[in-house]
């Protein structure tokens, strides 16, 4: 064999590598544990030990101090299904540097806390869950801000514990209608978990890019993708599937919108207005997928069925206002949290 031969084959078996490499799916820049091991989290991060359903779990979160001089008062923020307590990271500054104590937590079955092999997840459960960590951390009465997922549940704490709720503010939240009412199709948990083990980060990039962004995109995005692939294709990748799909079920089945005329507490609703959001309008007919998700029109409609609503819209902002525009939300946030 000739030495030029010799240097060409490998030179010619790299060449298809690199081409391979270059079409392939994007993948995660880190890979994290079951419990989001090895993400940074933007303030130190605390677990909450305790019993439920006959095991112990651990519930992570960030407990921020007051940057500046206390105002006395505490905001609570419940993230939404593909995010995490560190996707709130600029409104935790934002609040703490005016005075705000803000607690992030990481529900059941998320990011930093424990993920069951077997749990059975509803709405009152994780406002409980959430209940208890407060009671432990000594806080008696807070603001109770949720975004996406977080807004159902934020939703559901107040219309539990009212006397505790100063006020609730809901970003965004998914739950504005009933989509198995309007027509979405049902999966089983077993099809959600199947739908979870694909996860990419490519995926959940040109998903966020879609929904979150309307179609923009900004590098300080990529760690919020990073952060959900890495979690999704990491040792707990079966076990982070598992719990996403039977929250998935809880979603679809436990619908908080009929309830939200009943709701005793000042009640604030951010709506970025080009969002899209629906569970299941994948998988839907287009004549049912074209009624979902219209948050310009869902927002008006459920500011009207809440007493006493105040709606502030975001025109062209996509489903996450608070990471598409942070200064610009931040700023509206401390204006309404500033009213009488």
């Amino acid at each position: 064999m000739s030495p030029t031969y010799a240097l060409k084959k490998p030179l010619a078996a790299l060449l298809t590598s690199l081409a391979l490499f270059a079409h392939a799916p994007a993948s995660a820049a880190g890979v994290y544990g079951e419990q989001l091991e090895g993400f940074q989290y933007p303030y130190p991060l605390q677990h909450f030990d305790f019993k439920s359903q006959q095991q112990t779990l651990s519930m992570g979160y960030m407990d921020v101090k007051p940057a500046q001089r206390a105002n006395g008062e505490t905001v609570v923020l419940m993230h939404g299904k593909n995010f995490c307590g560190a996707t709130w990271e600029e409104t935790i500054r934002a609040l703490s540097q005016q005075g705000y104590r803000v607690i992030a937590p990481d529900q059941i079955g998320f990011c930093s806390s424990t993920k069951p092999a077997s749990y059975q997840y509803s709405f009152q459960q994780l406002a409980d869950n959430t209940h208890q960590l407060l009671a432990r951390l000594g806080v008696k009465k807070a603001v109770i801000m949720g975004h996406s997922t977080g807004g159902m549940l934020a939703t559901r704490y107040a219309l539990m514990y009212p006397e505790q709720t100063q006020k609730l503010v809901l970003v965004n939240p998914i739950g504005l209608e009933d989509w198995k009412a309007k027509g979405a199709p049902w999966r089983s948990v077993d099809q959600w978990y199947q739908r979870e083990l694909k996860l990419s980060a490519e995926g959940i990039k040109k998903y966020e890019q879609q929904t979150y962004y309307v179609g923009r995109w900004k590098p300080e995005y990529d760690k919020w993708v990073d952060m959900l692939a890495g979690l999704n294709s990491g040792p707990g990748h079966q076990k982070v599937a598992w719990n996403s799909a039977l929250i998935y079920d809880m979603i679809f089945t436990q619908p908080v919108f009929y309830e939200f005329g009943d709701l005793k507490v000042p009640t604030t609703l951010m709506i970025g207005t080009s969002d899209t959001t629906a569970i299941g309008s994948d998988i839907a007919p287009a004549e049912v997928k074209a009624r979902l998700g219209d948050y310009a029109v869902l927002g008006k409609e459920v500011a009207k069925r809440i007493p006493g609503a105040r709606l502030i819209e975001f025109p062209g902002m996509g489903h996450a206002p608070q990471m598409e525009e942070p200064a610009k939300f931040n700023q509206t946030l401390l204006d309404d949290l500033a009213r009488p």
